[in-house]
């Protein structure tokens, strides 16, 4: 149905509209839901999404993502949550993650009713009522989700996904970009959340599309779904690389005096405890069943908010002495770039929002999901920023934790859990997604199977550390990363392959909307990046 309400913003598609297009896809079978879509667009499109390179990508996302939480019956209503924006209902299920192994063909998406009301941005989402099959003979990698998470775990999901070491830099990125800079973080907010919808909408365009990956091939093809899975793959290792830094850093910072002499080499505190994180994640690296640590990593939200809580009673309780004569900045265009990096690294969380949709039991509550998801994080992420930057000021270092008083309690406490949650499951949770793949170049049924990869896992945590020591600037990193990586992930791929899919279904105020996230992320990633790699190496060489 063509918009026929651009100039009051809004447009309602009648039951009729619905029923007649749900027609043409139950008619297309496997064929997009879109009876205007080109011949060339159709034909770049397999029958089977699932058989290309990554097959392990939604086992392994699923178990990075996922948060087997407890029950949790608190905030809510029935009304809000037909609106797409209510906050935490009813009680939480775990997500069951069962690997298939029977070759008989599942449906593996549940039926849903049609939304009714659409905001004019959000083009129309036709009901999926058929059941997308797969052959589990021929997938040796895929698990099977049934649509049971609720609309609490979905959002503790997401906050998971999105809320992580990131929020250890936000004060740094007020030092660098200064107080307006936060403008660039609600911007980015607002274009993430965005593009975390039109990945549903592409989603919905064709049946068995279920990841990021997916989505990629059925825009640019096989090319495109090899790129996309690539930037993930090298998102998900620069955030490893990331959490070998801040074990270092802050573990040389309790016991700066700690050092070794090996050979009449003398190791320092720093160069020490990068060694010895990476030897404590070997046990967790090499497992094959990583969902025991997927419930250790349910407490991971907690375990954010319990930082956060500790940094602000730090500054605010406590009023720690903290040197107030360097003062603030309200704006720093000279590093201004790298704080974009920054921000934008705060809302990398895409990679698994494909997941958490088709995970969910009732996919009209997907908005409502991420704009909890995002309202909450944003939220953290400017009070961690503004009480961070207030009290360290120009002082502050690229984690906050690093500012803290080690004498006071809370200051232990945020520095401990995050070191502690860091290597007992994130690390581990981060990285195997990146092992899967790269195993899955070697036969699952060659006799010496298990030995090709522990051996993987082990060059990679072992590259991981060499390269945290070799670039140990915590900060730089995460912005180049942010830059390169998370601006492509979050803003730009996303509404390049809504327009690929779903470009003549959608109105002129639709695609302009997305052309300007593409121009805003493809020069924040320029910038950002340019400037991130000019100070690595400045401080590398200069």
């Amino acid at each position: 149905m063509k918009n026929s309400g651009l100039d009051s913003g809004m447009f309602i598609d009648s039951d009729e509209d619905v029923e007649n297009e749900h027609h043409k896809y139950l008619n297309d079978g496997n064929e997009s839901d879109y009876s205007n879509y080109s011949i060339d667009n159709h034909s770049r499109k397999p029958s089977n999404y699932n058989m290309a390179w990554p097959q392990s990508y939604r086992q392994s996302i699923d178990l990075y993502g996922s948060v087997p939480s407890p029950n949790i019956g608190f905030l809510g209503t029935t009304s809000l949550s037909r609106l797409g924006s209510s906050f935490l209902v009813s009680s939480l299920t775990r997500r069951q993650t069962l690997e298939i192994t029977q070759p008989e063909k599942k449906p593996l998406l549940q039926p849903k009713e049609e939304e009714q009301l659409r905001h004019s941005l959000l083009p129309p989402q036709l009901s999926r009522k058929s059941s997308i099959r797969k052959d589990a003979s021929k997938v040796s990698h895929e698990v099977h989700i049934p649509g049971q998470c609720t609309f609490g775990q979905a959002v503790l999901n997401g906050i998971n996904a999105l809320c992580g070491i990131g929020i250890l830099s936000t004060p740094y990125a007020v030092k660098e970009g200064g107080w307006v800079g936060l403008s660039i973080l609600l911007l980015y907010a607002i274009f993430s959340y965005y593009t975390g919808l039109l990945l549903r909408y592409c989603l919905d365009s064709s049946p068995g599309l279920e990841t990021y990956p997916d989505i990629g091939q059925a825009a640019f093809g096989t090319t495109g779904r090899v790129i996309i899975s690539l930037i993930l793959y090298m998102e998900l290792y620069a955030c490893c690389i990331e959490y070998i830094i801040v074990e270092s850093d802050n573990l040389s910072t309790l016991f700066p005096n700690a050092h070794v002499t090996l050979g009449g080499i003398e190791v320092n505190a720093h160069i020490l405890f990068a060694i010895l994180t990476a030897l404590a994640l070997f046990p967790t690296v090499w497992l094959r069943d990583l969902r025991i640590l997927s419930y250790i990593s349910a407490c991971g939200v907690v375990a954010t908010f319990l930082v956060v809580a500790c940094l602000i009673w730090v500054c605010l309780v406590d009023k720690a002495s903290i040197d107030h004569s360097q003062g603030t900045t309200t704006l720093n265009l000279t590093t201004f770039p790298v704080a974009m990096g920054l921000y934008g690294y705060c809302y990398a969380g895409h990679a698994v929002f494909p997941n958490l949709y088709t995970a969910m039991a009732n996919r009209n509550q997907f908005p409502g999901v991420l704009l909890v998801c995002f309202a909450i994080c944003t939220s953290l992420y400017c009070a961690v920023a503004v009480v961070g930057y207030s009290a360290f000021g120009e002082g502050v270092h690229s984690q906050f934790t690093l500012n803290m008083p080690q004498h006071l309690v809370a200051a232990k406490i945020a520095v401990w859990t995050t070191m502690f949650f860091l290597i007992s499951t994130t690390y581990a949770l981060s990285l195997s997604p990146v092992a899967m793949c790269i195993e899955e170049l070697i036969p699952p049924t060659h006799p010496h199977f298990n030995i090709y990869s522990k051996v993987i896992r082990t060059a990679l945590v072992l590259s991981t550390l060499v390269v945290g020591l070799s670039v140990p600037f915590f900060g730089l990193v995460m912005s180049l990363t942010g830059s390169l990586l998370t601006m492509f992930v979050s803003l730009i791929l996303p509404a390049a392959c809504f327009l690929s899919i779903r470009g003549g279904r959608i109105s002129s105020f639709q695609a302009a909307l997305c052309v300007t996230i593409i121009i805003v992320g493809a020069v924040s990633s320029c910038f950002g990046s340019y400037s991130s790699l000019y100070e690595i190496i400045e401080k590398l060489f200069g």
